[in-house]
């Protein structure tokens, strides 16, 4: 009966192979949880250094009138890449260290508009010193942090909040609408003094008693090999039909074609030159794409996470009002180039399978990390920012989301601002 059934090898083969995992399955099980436990113990040991470092909340009040131009912000988060640090392998396996990051916020709190910088107290010093040396009637003074002020379990009965994060409509390396974009050919230095933030700062002032409103751009700066300028150089190499690099030809390969064409080995084919350049044949809207990718690549960059939060009291929340972080990131964004819109993966809104308990837990969580500003994905860290909610800016997109305009550019009232003051910056304290 046996010489008739097919399958018996199958069986037998199964049978040893079942006969030698009852005996040596615990060899194969670290190998099956070492990803697992590779991950714990890195968030173990990162989360216990992290804890050693104390964080600070740092208030810039500005003047009333800033003389510089938006562009002396480059020069500010040009200075801030200098808190980027080399890990070793064993100060990160060992000890936990990683990239410290910065928390740039722009808040309003019934109306009342203020600028925060969160940062490792460590990193005080080159927070405040590239401050003034750009903008030295500047002042700065650590404060307490206002996201502590508020119920830490919100939503609940007597608040609610509503918040998201954003992601980039468009790969790294394409840049968003920046502030030169709103300078164009201006007549007097009063009309050069166009900022992007003035529509956010105007909306924040409408804000009643009750409300607040939180935008946060959470930073962290690249500091190995730049993998979103080697793509960047890839996306402009495509658009303008360079031809790709010619890949090392093996040698059987060639001794193969030698053989049956009788060319002489590596040699290489003439191909007829087209008449116009490929370069010559770009659109108009081509060229300002494959500038402006050109352009960002050509600058430092930071790891980026941008969060919004709209909270209040229930008798006056409204949720619309959250509205106007819309507008502010529709102003920068282009559709052929990017832009930065919400990530439906965080957003407050799910429309099956238990939607409201859904939508409750993500504006709980997105408020959490928010306070602990963290990534959105924390403690999760997939390796690809399309997946994680993290993207690159330059310095130049990061001056214009975050910027301290004059009152000629800003006129909102509810910008707190400080007198002309006649001496130079305070001393930076060594303690």
């Amino acid at each position: 009966m046996s010489d008739f059934f097919p399958f018996e090898p199958i069986v037998l083969i199964l049978n040893i192979f079942w006969q030698v995992l009852k005996v040596w399955w615990w060899v194969l099980l670290p190998i099956i949880l070492f990803p697992f436990l590779k991950f714990h113990y890195l968030w173990y040991v990162q989360g216990k250094w992290d804890d050693t470092i104390k964080k600070i909340i740092l208030e810039i009040k500005i003047p009333e009138e800033v003389p510089r131009l938006i562009q002396s912000m480059e020069q500010v988060f040009a200075g801030f890449h200098g808190i980027h640090d080399i890990i070793t392998w064993r100060q990160k396996w060992f000890e936990g260290q990683f990239q410290l990051s910065l928390s740039l916020e722009i808040v309003s709190i019934g109306g009342e508009v203020h600028f925060f910088i969160r940062t490792p107290e460590p990193f005080r010093e080159i927070i405040e010193s590239n401050i003034y040396a750009q903008f030295p009637e500047a002042e700065i003074s650590q404060v307490e942090d206002y996201a502590k002020n508020v119920p830490q379990n919100i939503p609940n009965k007597e608040w609610n909040v509503f918040g998201w994060d954003m992601i980039n409509s468009n790969k790294s390396p394409y840049p968003i609408r920046t502030y030169r974009a709103f300078e164009e050919m201006p007549l007097t230095p009063e009309e050069k003094r166009i900022t992007p933030l003035a529509g956010l700062l105007e909306g924040m002032t409408i804000l009643k008693a009750g409300e607040q409103l939180w935008v946060q751009f959470r930073i962290m700066p690249v500091r190995e090999e730049i993998p979103w300028a080697k793509e960047g150089k890839k996306i402009v190499a495509k658009l303008v039909k360079r031809p790709d690099e010619p890949k090392p030809k093996s040698m059987v390969g060639e001794a193969a074609r030698v053989l049956i064409s009788g060319k002489a080995p590596y040699e290489e084919e003439e191909k007829e030159a087209p008449i116009i350049p490929p370069e010559m044949r770009l659109t108009p809207g081509e060229r300002d794409i494959v500038k402006g990718i050109e352009d960002k690549i050509a600058m430092v960059g930071y790891y980026t996470n941008v969060r919004c939060i709209y909270l209040a009291k229930r008798d006056v929340f409204f949720k619309p009002k959250a509205r106007i972080a819309f507008g502010f990131f529709k102003g920068i964004s282009t559709e052929n180039l990017n832009g930065l819109k919400p990530w439906k993966k965080t957003f407050p809104r799910v429309e099956w399978f238990l939607p409201k308990r859904r939508v409750y837990l993500r504006s709980r969580r997105t408020l959490r990390k928010y306070i602990k500003r963290v990534p959105p994905l924390y403690p999760r860290d997939p390796p690809y920012p399309s997946q994680n909610g993290r993207f690159i800016l330059n310095i130049e997109e990061l001056a214009t989301l975050f910027h301290f305009p004059g009152r000629l550019a800003a006129p909102a009232p509810g910008v707190p601002r400080i007198g002309a003051k006649k001496g130079g910056p305070p001393p930076i304290p060594t303690e």
